[in-house]
């Protein structure tokens, strides 16, 4: 059927005068048009949301639990300060690839990454030594990559699987690798503004479960003998340690840092610990 003129579609113009040019059965066949096409076109869009919200990064997590594999979620932080990186304690981000690499053999093992958004700048392909966050994900086992924004990636609605819960109920082991100054100074006080603190602070603390957290502290030196870390990782340690006192209940895991020449120029403790030793430590912890 023709559709009516412009001018009498979007005037305000009497219905008598309207029908003059149209009559009754042309106007009620075209408004029965316009409502089942509005009625389709809804109905395609809540077919499109429902089917994104299915392939959504915390339901394809959801859908992976029961694998039969290990579970990695390896997770990096950086720092900043005004406008300048410290390098010296966020450089050990640029370890992550050959971290991850070096578990290629196991094909029982499924590994997830977390990067805060200042350590997603030291991988932007700068070198490479340096490559970028997205190439990460076409290394072997990695089946995601994840981002602050990939929790809101789509609007939340009842019933939907939330990430960072997704991904706390996925892994067997976290292991944050580095871990920034910022980011102790977040996990001593309870905060969780970002992906990786919100999968932190709803980590499931039961002795029962088994589940640990295994961080490799990386900062400059002067920041790591700053009695405000002492005090910091002592809760990580002491209180909440696998190894201090109250071991039977602890599931952190604390990876002291190393003594040599910094990015930065400094030279003491500080970095990393070897990221061999790292992924020594994560094959014994999920018996791989």
């Amino acid at each position: 059927m023709q559709s009516p003129p412009m001018a009498y579609i979007h005037t305000t113009t009497p219905f008598h005068v309207f029908a003059t040019h149209w009559t009754i059965r042309q106007l009620t066949h075209f408004l029965n048009d316009e409502v089942n096409n509005s009625i389709s076109m809804a109905t395609r869009c809540e077919g499109s949301a429902a089917e994104a919200a299915s392939q959504s990064p915390a339901a394809a997590i959801a859908s992976s639990l029961d694998d039969g594999k290990k579970h990695l979620l390896l997770a990096a932080s950086g720092i900043m300060i005004a406008d300048t990186l410290d390098a010296a304690g966020s450089v050990a981000v640029i370890k992550l690839p050959l971290i991850i690499s070096s578990f290629a053999k196991y094909s029982n093992l499924s590994i997830r990454v977390i990067l805060t958004e200042n350590a997603a700048r030291f991988l932007a392909g700068q070198s490479p030594e340096q490559p970028t966050v997205a190439s990460l994900a076409s290394l072997a086992n990695v089946d995601s990559v994840h981002q602050d924004e990939d929790e809101w990636s789509q609007p939340w609605v009842r019933d939907s699987k939330i990430l960072h819960i997704e991904l706390r109920r996925w892994a067997h082991l976290l292991a944050v690798v580095p871990m920034s100054a910022n980011l102790l100074a977040k996990i001593t006080n309870g905060l969780c503004d970002s992906l990786l603190t919100n999968v932190i602070r709803a980590w499931d603390t039961d002795p029962a479960s088994g589940k640990r957290i295994l961080v490799a502290p990386s900062m400059n030196t002067c920041m790591w003998t700053h009695p405000v870390t002492a005090h910091q990782l002592s809760t990580l340690t002491d209180a909440w340690g696998v190894e201090g006192a109250n071991a039977s209940s602890g599931w952190y895991e604390v990876l002291m840092p190393q003594s040599k020449t910094l990015a930065c120029g400094d030279v003491g403790q500080g970095a990393m610990s070897d990221w061999n030793h790292i992924v020594s430590v994560i094959r014994v912890r999920l018996a791989l």
